[in-house]
């Protein structure tokens, strides 16, 4: 992790380097020293509900602080260093453009995976940092025409090599391609239309749609600052270890050698690992002994038990107790989330095996006719849905053969799924609301005032920051593209009905970054826009397909970017490089992605149309967006009060009594025994509830194992040691592993159209399914 800051030396900010190169001091600002911006945060820290939580003293154990709190993370994590190096560069814009593109391919490849993986920041900052170095080292250098008659050309080869690859070219760079890398279930849309209505959507209007939707969230994370990105407590967890692996990268003292040395021996011996676990011995992902003592059991004790136990295959089972040793699965995200957030998982977890359990088994909305997991669409004898005949006539229904095919129907677990769904989002309405009111109104009036007291939003006060305007002209050209392709592209979508769906994204936007910044994950919402989409685009399901991408799209991208401004803030960007940064980075991405999908969805076909998919490949988010706009076009007859799944809509009111109740409980009892109310996020457990609804469920156990050696043993017992190595080691394991999966991908796994499958064995059976569990037909 990076080198610390003890909080004595806050005041004086120790380490600090406050020069600037003259490349950006048009950036600066001239209000606020560093020295007058520490002082204000002193003074602001005691003031009544602000953005920074209370005013507490962190715990202490064997002399070092145990860092809780966003607060803590501010303080003690990371540093607040800036030495003044030139950010946005030629080098820096070339080399991110370049890995954008390998950012957004891996991004994409993961959406055809049986889990979906984030592509990890750490693997794209790794990349940019070799070549940055190896860039500084091969280009000629200005020191080498200099007092020659050469010299003229210093100011060219200065633009092509400024000199050493400093951090803050570094983060530029690896922003770019990140950004490219969240990718946009816009371009899933793309690919449903591909695969389930035999259309092909034009490259101009696909990358058009995309940019439209990444930069409308965009304009609404600038216009958020204030509350999303400047507090403390805004801490996007999941970016810790990439923040630590710049510092340490880039800071040198006796601390960063051992760090350094510690982050190279792990990332290599991931790399190294990861082709075990993920080619040659997919066993090792879904490890279960019940699976393996069921071999001579009957039929039917054989299914059961691979219904609770197996899940090393796509839609196989729940997983229960699978122990998972695939660190691609797994990620460092566990290393990060704060204890609160992976406790509440936890019993959302033991929910949800209970229930999906008794659901099936009580053959509730006949789901013993059907798969126990799967997000396909499916006719009542069992068999895949005919849509095609339903849907026919330009993406409409048609009534007559509505009636002759007969209504489709969804597996139990696929219906508590959308359950969940919607009480998460009425949950995460109700709790943002009672319980963060307060400080989302402080968090505004401290930064209108520029008196929000993390350390960090005061150091950077002395950089120019991006005006409101420029972000409201970025919705505006984001809103006007979205138009273009409504009326111009093949949507199905009225152009009102885009209208309310962004309004309906921007509603929701706050209230999901929010949770997603203070605990380390959002709340799908992809579930409540597709209903909304259904009543007011009744028998269009392509037209429901772009409603869900404007509005959810929306939130998605604007979490994603967020966590970047805030990456931002602790690493001393100026906030017009970033700005910059963030809408190339979103360009390169639409293109990017529109052509990755392309070539998967094209070479595998027929995988991502089976309902099963492999322990390689699935189909299961198009398989998901398809189902849930097909039936959401089908609302009056599914989801009525008169329809099979009622109870699906009335979620979202049902998620916002229990939280209400919560928060009046709260104010009498703030605290019951050892739990503090407030602690328990309900939309949190209700979305871990329908975790284990779809794909590759064998990697629960062996998350939340490393969430508790993480978080409970090296955060509470060892701090010292989580401080410095915590963060670096799960960014140096993510790094190894998604590495080696991109090169896997392309030269084993059929991303490029051919596959080639390792021997079978003992660890890699050649029938069934890998963890040995082969109920429900595995072996037929």
């Amino acid at each position: 992790m990076a080198t610390t800051v003890e909080r004595e030396d806050l005041p004086s900010l120790k380490h600090r380097d406050t020069s600037a190169t003259q490349a950006e001091k048009d950036d600066y600002d001239e209000k606020g020293s560093p020295n007058r911006s520490i002082e204000i945060a002193d003074e602001k820290s005691s003031i009544r509900g602000t953005a920074d939580g209370d005013d507490d003293e962190p715990l202490y154990h064997n002399g070092e602080p145990v860092i809780t709190s966003g607060r803590d993370v501010s303080r003690f994590a990371v540093d607040l260093r800036d030495d003044g190096d030139p950010a946005l560069t030629f080098r820096s814009i070339f080399l991110g453009t370049l890995f954008a593109a390998l950012g957004a391919a891996l991004y994409q490849i993961y959406m055809f995976k049986p889990v979906q993986m984030t592509v990890s920041s750490v693997f794209l900052l790794l990349l940019t940092y070799t070549a940055g170095n190896g860039w500084y080292a091969i280009f000629p250098k200005e020191t080498l025409v200099q007092g020659t008659r050469f010299e003229k050309f210093a100011p060219v080869i200065r633009f092509v090599n400024p000199g050493p690859f400093g951090l803050k070219e570094h983060v530029v760079a690896t922003l770019v391609s990140s950004t490219a890398a969240y990718g946009s279930s816009s371009v899933m849309n793309f690919a449903v239309q591909k695969l389930y209505y035999g259309t092909h959507v034009e490259a101009t209007t696909a990358v058009l749609a995309t940019f439209s939707t990444a930069c409308f969230g965009y304009g609404l994370v600038g216009l958020l600052r204030p509350l999303t990105v400047y507090p403390s407590e805004m801490v996007y967890w999941g970016n810790l270890p990439t923040v630590a692996t710049f510092q340490t990268l880039h800071y040198s003292n006796s601390d960063n050698v051992k760090k350094v040395r510690l982050f190279w021996a792990s990332f290599i011996g991931m790399f190294c690992y990861e082709i075990i676990p993920s080619y040659m011995f997919p066993l090792l992902n879904g490890f279960n002994i019940a699976c393996l003592a069921s071999q001579k059991a009957s039929s039917k004790t054989v299914d059961i038990v691979t219904n609770l136990f197996g899940g090393a295959d796509g839609n196989e089972g729940l997983g229960f107790l699978s122990l998972s040793f695939d660190w691609q699965y797994i990620g460092s995200g566990f290393m990060s989330f704060p204890l609160i957030q992976q406790a509440n998982s936890w019993i959302g977890y033991g929910i949800c095996y209970i229930v999906i359990m008794a659901l099936f088994y009580s053959n509730a909305w006949n789901s013993k006719q059907l798969p126990m997991i799967s997000t396909a669409l499916f006719s009542p004898n069992g068999s895949v849905y005919h849509q095609s005949a339903v849907f026919s006539n330009h993406f409409s229904l048609n009534e007559t053969a509505l009636e002759e095919v007969g209504l489709p129907v969804l597996t139990s677990s696929n219906i508590w799924l959308k359950i969940t769904a919607n009480l998460s989002i009425g949950g995460l309405i109700a709790h943002v609301i009672l319980f963060w009111g307060a400080y989302a109104v402080d968090s505004f009036k401290l930064a209108y005032r520029r008196e929000q007291p993390d350390p960090h939003y005061q150091a950077m006060l002395k950089y120019k920051e991006a005006p409101w305007w420029w972000y409201v002209i970025l919705l505006a050209l984001s809103f006007f593209a979205g138009l273009i392709v409504t009326f111009k592209g093949d949507t199905t979508l009225p152009w009102w009905s885009y209208i309310v769906a962004l309004v309906f994204g921007a509603f929701i936007t706050p209230f999901s970054t929010l949770l997603y910044a203070r605990m380390g994950n959002g709340i799908a919402t992809n579930q409540l826009m597709k209903m909304v989409a259904g009543a007011v685009n009744p028998g269009k399901p392509v037209a429901n397909l772009y409603f869900s991408m404007w509005s959810h799209d929306v939130v998605s991208t604007s979490i994603g970017l967020a966590g970047d401004l805030k990456m931002g803030q602790y690493l001393k960007i100026p906030p017009r490089t970033m700005f910059l940064t963030q809408v190339w980075g979103t360009i390169i991405g639409a293109i990017v992605n529109y052509v990755v999908m392309v070539s998967v969805v094209d070479a595998q076909r027929e995988v991502l149309l089976s309902p099963t998919g492999t322990n390689v490949w699935s189909g299961q988010v198009t398989q998901s967006l398809n189902s849930a706009a097909v039936t959401w076009a089908l609302a009056k007859d599914l989801y009525s009060f008169k329809g099979p799944y009622w109870i699906v809509p009335m979620s979202l009111l049902i998620g916002m009594v229990p939280t209400t109740i919560q928060w009046l409980i709260h104010k009498r009892w703030p605290k019951i025994g050892p739990v503090t109310v407030s602690n328990i996020i309900l939309p949190i457990i209700y979305m871990f509830a329908g975790w284990m609804t779809s794909g590759v469920t064998s990697t629960i156990t062996s998350t939340i194992i490393v969430g508790l050696v993480s978080q409970l043993w090296l955060r509470r017992y060892h701090p010292g040691w989580y401080k410095k190595y915590n963060y670096i080691l799960g960014g140096a394991l993510d790094g190894g592993a998604q590495i080696m999966i991109f090169v896997l991908s392309f030269a084993v796994f059929g991303a490029s159209g051919k596959e080639r499958k390792f021997p079978a064995w003992a660890g890699n059976p050649a029938k069934g399914n890998v963890d040995y569990c082969n109920g429900n037909g595995a072996l037929d």
